[in-house]
């Protein structure tokens, strides 16, 4: 044996078995937050989240839709979800003092704002439309679930004219069904979040008249961290950052602190 090969064998002998532990070592999996979202952020949140997953591609980000007051019950019962982003900041804060998160761990996002709309082949002028009495449904979302279900009663209150609509009333799950029912013509027309009635397919096929904010209680909407990772403190950092909430600024809802 020459001595040429005894550093060549102690060399390689280590570095393949270090090759051969890398190649059989289990794949490293994505980090994953799982958020809540309210029906409201259907068309701005997913403009948010593919701009996240550019920031921070090795998170994966799995968004659910639906009623707050929904989310809130099942998050209170252990559904395992990482975020809450909820229409109403009380679900939020409820579920801190329940300790479902730390208090700390709950910040505002967003205003929303309510807005009539009616499809495009009605007559119907969206600013006078609830009163007209050729209307014979009008579909709001669920006040016992739904904040936006609760903004809508307040303002028809405020307005004047619930108890003439009181009876045509026709109630959503959600205020992105709402809208789903006056788009199926189920309803004349429906009180929906601004951010719904400005989603390119809304705005194709209907036209809108934004309710005046005073007519309503403000629409504060606040998100809670409930799986207190990295991954899902990243995803609330960036959801308050200048970007996003550009995003939301231009899909109808106000930001706090402006």
């Amino acid at each position: 044996m020459t001595p040429s090969l005894i550093p060549r064998r102690s060399v390689t002998l280590p570095l393949a078995l270090a090759l051969w532990c890398a190649a059989c070592a289990p794949p490293s999996h994505p980090r994953k937050v799982t958020v809540a979202a309210a029906a409201d952020l259907d068309f701005a949140l997913p403009e948010i989240a593919a701009q996240f997953r550019r920031a921070n591609a090795g998170v994966q980000l799995d968004i659910a839709y639906g009623s707050s007051g929904n989310f809130y019950s099942q998050i209170a019962n252990g559904a395992p979800f990482d975020v809450f982003l909820s229409a109403d900041a009380a679900y939020p804060r409820q579920l801190a003092a329940a300790r479902h998160a730390p208090e700390n761990s709950v910040f505002p996002y967003a205003v929303g704002r309510l807005a009539v709309w009616v499809p495009a082949t009605s007559a119907l002028d969206p600013a006078t439309a609830l009163g007209d009495p050729s209307v014979k449904h009008i579909a709001i979302a669920n006040p016992l679930h739904a904040p936006y279900g609760r903004a809508a009663e307040a303002a028809l209150r405020s307005l004047g004219l619930y108890a003439a609509v009181a009876p045509k009333l026709v109630l959503g799950e959600n205020v992105a069904q709402t809208l789903q029912f006056v788009e199926s013509g189920a309803a004349d027309a429906g009180v929906v979040a601004l951010s719904l009635a400005l989603a390119p397919a809304a705005r194709a096929h209907g036209r809108y008249w934004e309710i005046p904010p005073s007519a309503y209680p403000r629409l504060e909407q606040a998100g809670i961290v409930l799986g207190d990772s990295p991954a899902a403190r990243e995803f609330r950092a960036f959801l308050l950052s200048p970007a996003a909430r550009r995003i939301l600024k231009q899909n109808g809802f106000s930001v706090p602190g402006e």
